[in-house]
């Protein structure tokens, strides 16, 4: 099979290694890629708002199968534009791909559905914005409604800080803002369930905890996220039920009811306070960095898992894991989430060498003329599963000293929680 993959960061070389590891796979695209997927697949550089395009290429050559990664593509529809050349593509459709491109969408099918989540406001204005906040009590969260890369909520503390948010959002800091979100501050622990879903039934794909806060301690500005451990300490089968019963089936019983056509991962970022789950988020892809966490796990082909779902045979596939535990670290270029340097070497990347169980996911990167250059922020995920987290920690962050790049930064700390608690 010819597959392409839609996507150029870690998300999208895990992918691309898994799909890699599949006897079913004859060649692999990557639009556009990174300094590491050229090295399994062949790079095209189109752009990913260029729909036209990415079309005439997949039919050029003969693409059997496109996997869409990131969530922008989707949200600007490009599944229902390559489905009506009767492509073979991976994600859901456009309608439902709003539960991540409209905070504010997601919120009213809660409301719709009596999904647990937390209270909310949705205000058209900044002054009626400013006036409920000078009477709410503090923390409380700020949200821009469409997409905003990880980094469109701020969570305050007091009224001159949720000023500040309002007038970002409104200021056009994430694109024309014609509404903001505005609700309570749930204390408790965050937690990353994703299913499999082919538009009837689906599969649970694991669970994840992500570490967005650039520094350790879980302090700092919030991220895309700077490492993730799997599978989630808090999973348990009397939460897995909640969450599915409460929040997974009356979300796909609502798309279902509004026509939506949902094949693809669906991630719900979730908060959990007394065993019980409430619905902060969801993504309607793999969220990154928790893809590189998770995939490694999978005893399966790859390939064949998203074929099941595409043809609507997923309930009839099992999915089956190793019993083992999967944590990765993200190495950001020294800055990140401000203001950083691109196009710095890094030098000493060919001489890192992995052991069985080890990862290396490119993200951030591009490769010239024999050598790797920074080309974001968030640029290498270094992946180690074990029996142990903290092995697994250990090994990781080894890595990452023996690369030794001067212009890097990374958490020491990931999955520091599950860690001390052991």
């Amino acid at each position: 099979m010819r597959i392409a993959i839609i996507g150029s960061g870690g998300r999208e070389h895990s992918i691309s290694q898994k799909i890699f590891e599949s006897k079913k796979v004859d060649k692999i695209y990557c639009i556009p890629g990174n300094g590491g997927t050229q090295e399994i697949a062949d790079n095209v550089d189109i752009d990913l708002k260029d729909f036209v395009k990415i079309k005439t290429f997949l039919i050029s050559k003969n693409i059997d199968l496109t996997i869409i990664g990131p969530e922008e593509p989707l949200v600007n529809g490009i599944v229902d534009y390559l489905k009506k050349e009767n492509l073979k593509v991976f994600g859901p459709d456009q309608f439902c791909s709003r539960l991540e491109g409209s905070k504010i969408f997601t919120k009213k099918i809660c409301k719709l559905e009596n999904i647990p989540t937390a209270n909310f406001q949705i205000f058209k204005d900044s002054s009626s914005s400013l006036n409920f906040l000078k009477n709410s009590n503090y923390p409380i969260v700020v949200k821009a409604d469409g997409l905003a890369a990880g980094k469109g909520v701020y969570i305050c503390e007091k009224f001159s800080e949720a000023k500040k948010a309002v007038d970002e959002v409104f200021g056009g800091k994430f694109g024309k803002a014609e509404e903001i979100l505005i609700e309570q501050f749930l204390s408790g622990e965050e937690m990353s369930f994703f299913i499999l879903y082919d538009n009837n039934s689906f599969k649970i794909f694991n669970t994840a905890q992500d570490h967005k806060r650039v520094y350790e301690g879980d302090k700092g500005q919030n991220t895309g996220g700077m490492g993730a451990y799997s599978p989630s300490r808090l999973h348990s089968k009397e939460l897995e039920k909640k969450i599915i019963d409460r929040i997974i089936l009356p979300t796909l019983k609502y798309l279902k009811k509004e026509n939506g056509i949902y094949v693809g991962f669906l991630y719900a970022g979730l908060m959990i306070k007394n065993n019980d789950p409430y619905l902060i988020e969801y993504n309607v892809r793999m969220g990154d960095p928790e893809c590189q966490t998770i995939l490694p796990l999978l005893k399966n082909d790859f390939l064949e898992v998203i074929e099941s779902c595409i043809n609507g045979n997923l309930k009839n596939y099992e999915l089956t894991w190793k019993n083992k535990k999967s944590l990765c670290i993200v190495l950001t270029s020294s800055g990140y989430p401000n203001k950083f340097e691109k196009k710095i070497l890094i030098e000493n990347l060919n001489n890192i060498k992995l052991i069985n169980d080890d990862y290396l996911f490119h993200a951030g990167t591009r490769f010239d003329e024999g050598k790797f250059y920074s080309n974001g922020g968030r640029v290498l995920n270094f992946v180690s599963i074990d029996q142990d987290f903290e092995n697994a920690r250990n090994r990781a962050v080894n890595l990452i000293k023996k690369l030794n790049w001067k212009n890097g930064h990374y958490r020491k700390d990931i999955g520091y929680k599950v860690i001390e608690k052991k």
